[in-house]
C-alpha cells in the first residue's frame, strides 16, 4: 500500500490531500503519470461512487497541466467534442471522468462516439482487500474516532468490499460513538450495525471464531 500526496487546497473525494494506491487502482494511476505517452491527448477515467476518481485527476492535472471534464458521461456532448478537438490541436491533455466504461454512454452525436471508441480507458475498481482495510482505517482516523485495534479486520470480514458501503459503515459507527461517548469496539460494531440493518452484510466465514 502506497499514497500519492496531493496538494491540500484540492477538493478530491478521498479526503485528507492523499490517494490510496493498491492493485484496486495501480493501473488507473500508472497511466495518468505516463501522459506524455498516449496516444492521443485524451484519456477516459472511470471507477465507482467514492473511489478517488476525481481526486487521482487532480494529481494528474497537477502533474501535466492538463483540463479534466468531471462527469463527462452527463456532460453536453458539443462540450466534450470541442474539448476533444482542442486537445489535438492544443497538445494538452484532457481527462474524461465518469462513472461507467465509454462503451456503455449513450452519444447520440457519431463523431463524438467514435472519438470515445478511440481513447484510451483506464479504471478504478472496488477496493481489493488492503484497500478495504486502509479505507476503514484512514475514515475513522479523519473523523478522530477511537476504535479498538481488532476493529478493523472485524469489519473487513464483514463490509462488502464497496467504496460507498465502507464509507456508509464507516460513518454509521463514527456516529454512534461520538453520541454514546463510546470507544468503537467489536461490541459496539456488531449492536451498531445490527440495529441499522447493516449485519449480516456478506456471508460469515465458518473459519472465523464463532464468539464474534
Amino acid at each position: 500500500m502506497s499514497q500519492i500526496s496531493l496538494p491540500f487546497d484540492w477538493h478530491g473525494g478521498a479526503g485528507a490531500g492523499d490517494f490510496l494506491v493498491s492493485d484496486a487502482n495501480r493501473l488507473a494511476v500508472a497511466h495518468l503519470e505516463r501522459w506524455r505517452d498516449w496516444p492521443l491527448s485524451v484519456s477516459v477515467l472511470t471507477g465507482p461512487p467514492l473511489s478517488g476518481r476525481s481526486t487521482l485527476a487532480g494529481h494528474f492535472a497537477q502533474m501535466s497541466g492538463g483540463e479534466i471534464i468531471d462527469d463527462a458521461q452527463g456532460s453536453d456532448e458539443h462540450r466534450l467534442f470541442h474539448a476533444w478537438n482542442d486537445a489535438q490541436t492544443s497538445r494538452r491533455p484532457l481527462l474524461m471522468i465518469g462513472r461507467t466504461a465509454p462503451a456503455s454512454w449513450t452519444v447520440a452525436l457519431p463523431d463524438l462516439r467514435s472519438r470515445l471508441t478511440a481513447a484510451p480507458h483506464v479504471a478504478i475498481e472496488e477496493p481489493d482487500e488492503a484497500l478495504a482495510r486502509a479505507l476503514i482505517c484512514r475514515a475513522f482516523d479523519l473523523a478522530g474516532a477511537h476504535y479498538a485495534p481488532d476493529v478493523p479486520d472485524w469489519l473487513l470480514r464483514r463490509v462488502e468490499h464497496r467504496y460507498g458501503a465502507i464509507a456508509e459503515v464507516t460513518r454509521l459507527l463514527d456516529v454512534a460513538a461520538l453520541s454514546s461517548g463510546r470507544k468503537i469496539s467489536v461490541a459496539m460494531a456488531k449492536e451498531t450495525l445490527q440495529s441499522a440493518g447493516f449485519l449480516p452484510i456478506v456471508p460469515p466465514d465458518p473459519s472465523t471464531d464463532q464468539r464474534e
